[in-house]
C-alpha cells in the first residue's frame, strides 16, 4: 500500500506509525545496515510523547543516555579549565519528577531523552521488523518512479537485480539529497552552505568520569573555530565539531579541547554543511516527501530529525485512514498545508538560534586565555553575551510543543488571529489546531493515554452534552469516534472548555461548551470530506 524509501529516522517512524494500523507498507534503504555515524543526537519532548503513542518510549530511553546524567550546557576555554558559563538543565529523571509535579498543561508528557542517531535507527529497524504488515528492505535502492491516477511503480535495485515495485503511495524520507524530491522538480530555497565544519566521532572510555568541570551534554569552546564537544549516548563515544583544513587537524582539536592525557581512538570524520532550506511543495499525487527530503536546518535548537518525525506522523495516520476508505481527498492534501508551515517555523528557529551562537562567538577574542585584567573581560563578556544568547538553542520548547496548524481544511476555524507563535514559551492552549496540552488525570493516568487510536470527543468537568449526533456523523464516514468523560476538574480548568474534539494525533480539531451546532459539517471538516 505505501513504499517508504529511506530508512533513517523518519522512514522508519513512518513505517511503524503504519505498520501499527496495520497498512501493507515496505521501506527501502539503499545502505546494507544502519550506520556507526554520528548524526542527529536528541528526541525532543514532542517526540518522546509519540514514540510513547507508539509504545516503544521506554525502548528508547533504555537505549539512550542514563536517566541520572546531567544535561547541562557549557561555554569553555577546554575541559579542564574553569568554564565560562554552565547552564543547568535536568537530568531526564529530574525532568520526569517536575512533570509528575505540574498539574497546569505547561510542560509535555515525556521528558526530551538525548539518544545518537547509529542508536536510535537500529532499534526502529526492530521494532519495524516486529510489525507484520512492514517489509523491512535494506540494501535496496530506488533507482526511479512513475506515477499514474492509481499507483505509483518504482524501479529498485537490490544485489546488482532492478526489480518493479508498485504501491498506493510513495514517501520518500531520503534526506537532504533526495532523488524522490529531484524526480519531482521540487526545489529547496534559503540559505544552503552557510558555514562548513569537520565532524568528528571518538571512542574513550574514561573521559565523561574525568571531566573535571563538571558533568554536561554539550561543551562549546570559545574559539575562533566553532568547536563544539558533544557527549553520545554512551558516554564512551563523543563527537567533535570544528573548522579546521583537513580530516587529520581533527585530532589535535580534541587533545586541544579535551586538555588532558585520555587513550582514544577517533572513529570518523567527515565535513557538513550548514543550510537553512525548505522545499516549495511537500509533494505531488501519490508521492510525498518529509522529513531532510523537505526541510534542511542547521542542527541548533534540535529540529531536523524531531521535525521529521512529526511529518511521519501527520503523514501515516492520514495514509492509513485514506486506505481505509473513510478518509476523504482532503486528509492527504492537508499534509502540506500542516506540515510545511511547522517546516518554515522551525527553519526560522532555527536560523534564531544560529545567530543567537554566532552572537556569542563573535565576542572571541586571542587573548581570551590570557591571565590579565584584560583576558578577564574578555571572558566575562564573552560570557555575559552566552547567558543570553546561547539559551536560544537549548530553550526551545515552545518551537516543540506550541505549534499549531493555521489554516488546515481539516480544523474547524475560530474567529480571532489565536495565540502568538514562540519558539522558546510555551503557554498551554486548546486552541483548534494546536496539540492537546498534556495533565494528569485524578487517578493519575495521563489524558493523551486515555485517547484511543481515532477521532475522541472529550467531555470534561461533568458536562453532560449529547455526543450521539456527532457520534452518528462519524460512524457515517465510517472513522473511529469514541467519547471520553473527563469529570476532573482540574483539566477542565486547563483547556477552559467542556468539550474537546481531538483526531488521531492528538491535534485539537474542535472545541465548544455546547455539542456543535452542525455535527456533520464538523465531522465532515475533521474526515477530510
Amino acid at each position: 500500500q505505501v513504499l517508504v524509501v529511506g530508512g533513517g529516522p523518519v522512514g522508519l517512524t513512518l513505517a511503524i506509525d503504519l505498520g501499527l494500523r496495520g497498512v501493507r507498507c515496505t521501506l527501502v534503504e539503499q545502505k546494507e545496515a544502519p550506520q556507526f555515524l554520528p548524526k542527529m543526537e536528541r528526541c525532543n519532548a514532542r517526540t518522546m510523547e509519540m514514540f510513547r503513542r507508539m509504545g516503544i518510549a521506554e525502548r528508547v530511553r533504555a537505549a539512550g543516555l542514563p536517566a541520572h546524567c546531567p544535561m547541562d550546557v557549557f561555554i569553555v576555554t577546554s575541559l579542564v579549565e574553569p568554564p565560562l558559563l554552565r547552564l543547568p538543565y535536568p537530568s531526564v529523571a529530574e525532568a520526569r519528577k517536575e512533570i509528575a509535579a505540574c498539574t497546569d498543561g505547561s510542560l509535555p508528557l515525556e521528558p526530551y531523552q538525548l539518544i545518537s542517531q547509529y542508536t536510535l535507527e537500529p532499534l526502529l529497524k526492530s521494532v519495524a521488523e516486529e510489525l507484520p504488515s512492514v517489509s523491512v528492505r535494506y540494501g535496496h535502492e530506488l533507482l526511479a518512479f512513475t506515477q499514474d491516477a492509481e499507483s505509483v511503480t518504482a524501479q529498485v535495485r537490490h544485489d546488482g537485480k532492478v526489480e518493479t515495485v508498485r504501491a498506493k503511495y510513495l514517501v520518500g524520507c531520503d534526506g537532504g539529497s533526495s532523488l524522490v524530491r529531484k524526480t519531482l522538480g521540487i526545489k529547496l530555497h534559503g540559505d544552503a552552505d552557510i558555514l562548513r565544519l569537520r565532524q568528528a566521532l571518538y571512542h574513550c572510555d574514561d573521559l565523561y568520569e574525568r571531566i573535571p568541570i563538571g558533568k554536561g551534554r554539550h561543551y562549546h569552546v570559545a574559539d575562533n573555530q566553532h568547536t563544539f564537544l558533544i557527549v553520545q549516548d554512551s558516554t564512551k563515544h563523543f563527537t567533535l565539531h570544528a573548522v579546521v583544513e583537513k580530516d587529520s587537524d581533527m585530532a589535535a582539536q580534541f587533545e586541544k579541547t579535551v586538555a588532558m592525557p585520555v587513550k582514544y581512538e577517533m572513529l570518523y570524520v567527515g565535513e557538513w554543511k550548514q543550510n537553512l532550506l525548505l522545499a516549495e511543495r511537500y509533494g505531488e499525487g501519490r508521492v510525498f516527501l518529509a522529513g531532510d527530503a523537505v526541510h534542511l536546518v542547521i542542527p541548533t535548537g534540535g529540529l531536523g530529525m524531531n521535525s521529521g518525525a512529526g511529518d511521519a506522523v501527520d503523514l501515516g495516520w492520514k495514509l492509513a485512514a485514506t486506505l481505509a476508505g473513510w478518509g476523504g481527498p482532503n486528509l492527504l492534501k492537508s499534509y502540506e498545508i500542516e506540515r510545511r508551515q511547522v517546516g518554515e517555523r522551525n527553519v526560522a528557529a532555527s536560523r534564531f538560534a544560529s545567530l543567537g551562537r554566532r552572537k556569542w562567538r563573535a565576542e572571541w577574542r586571542p587573548n581570551i586565555r590570557d591571565n590579565t585584567p584584560e583576558g578577564a573581560a574578555v571572558r566575562a563578556n564573552l560570557a555575559r553575551v552566552a547567558d543570553i544568547e546561547q539559551r536560544k538553542s537549548n530553550e526551545m520548547i515552545g518551537a516543540e510543543l506550541g505549534y499549531r496548524y493555521v489554516g488546515s481544511p481539516l480544523i474547524w476555524p475560530e474567529p480571532g488571529e489565536g495565540p502568538p507563535h514562540d519558539f522558546i514559551k510555551y503557554v498551554p492552549t486548546t486552541w483548534p489546531g494546536a496539540r492537546l496540552p498534556h495533565v494528569w488525570l485524578a487517578d493519575g493516568s495521563a489524558m493523551q493515554d486515555r485517547l484511543g487510536p481515532g477521532y475522541t470527543l472529550i467531555r470534561l468537568g461533568g458536562a453532560e452534552a449529547d455526543a450521539a449526533p456527532l457520534a452518528r456523523a462519524f460512524r457515517n464516514y465510517g472513522a473511529p469516534f469514541a467519547v471520553l468523560d473527563v469529570p476532573d476538574e482540574n483539566a477542565r480548568d486547563v483547556y477552559g472548555h467542556d468539550l474537546i474534539l481531538v483526531r488521531p494525533d492528538l491535534h485539537i480539531v474542535w472545541r465548544g461548551n455546547a455539542p456543535p451546532a452542525e455535527p456533520e459539517k464538523l465531522a465532515a471538516l475533521a474526515t477530510g470530506h
